[in-house]
């Protein structure tokens, strides 16, 4: 017995095509990484700009509401000084506080911030490539294969089988007719 190690050339083409597939999947992994980096980064920036636009228009309503409060005041005062009583009978809506007036990409659709964005693609894409790798390991292991080769070998059993016995199934209808034939002949002749 040699010490040398011998590999069928089948294994060996088999062994470089996986790694071709390894490395293609991890190229392609890559680039949806930074697509998905690139979508998240925008995303971002796009809820950045609406917290931007909250942040102005909360500025600009706390503005107003103090303007008002301040005419407000004046009024009563000058209203007391005069001993007229003030009753404010506007009515007041608080439910339109929380409506999106601007039409972003986020106005109509939930949000998820960018770092749990990320993370949870990360993780899927992990545990994908987890069980794609726990599908091909178990795949490629020897009782596998050793189950898949004798269903092979009793498959080539059956279909050796099923013909002999279609070739005799066939042999039999041939010489049926033959004497058929043999049979028809001497009647007529």
């Amino acid at each position: 017995m040699t010490s040398a190690l011998v590999v069928p050339g089948w294994l060996a083409v088999f062994a470089v095509l996986v790694l071709i597939a390894l490395v293609v999947t991890v190229g392609w992994l890559v680039r949806e990484l930074r697509r998905t980096r690139d979508r998240g980064e925008e995303v971002l920036a796009s809820a950045a700009a609406d917290v931007d636009e909250l942040r102005d228009e909360l500025d600009a309503l706390q503005v107003r509401l103090l303007d008002e409060a301040r005419q407000l005041e004046d009024a009563r005062r000058t209203l007391q000084l005069s001993g007229v009583t003030v009753v404010d009978d506007r009515e007041y809506r608080i439910t339109a506080l929380g409506e999106r007036r601007g039409g972003g990409p986020l106005a109509l659709m939930p949000t998820v911030p960018g770092p749990q964005f990320v993370d949870t693609m990360l993780r899927e894409s992990l545990i994908r490539t987890a069980s794609i790798a726990a599908g091909l390991r178990r795949a490629l292991a020897p009782e596998v294969r050793n189950r898949i080769r004798f269903e092979m070998k009793r498959e080539v059993k059956r279909s050796r089988k099923q013909r002999k016995t279609d070739l005799k199934q066939a042999r039999r209808e041939w010489e049926a007719r033959q004497r058929a034939a043999v049979a028809a002949s001497e009647v007529s002749g």
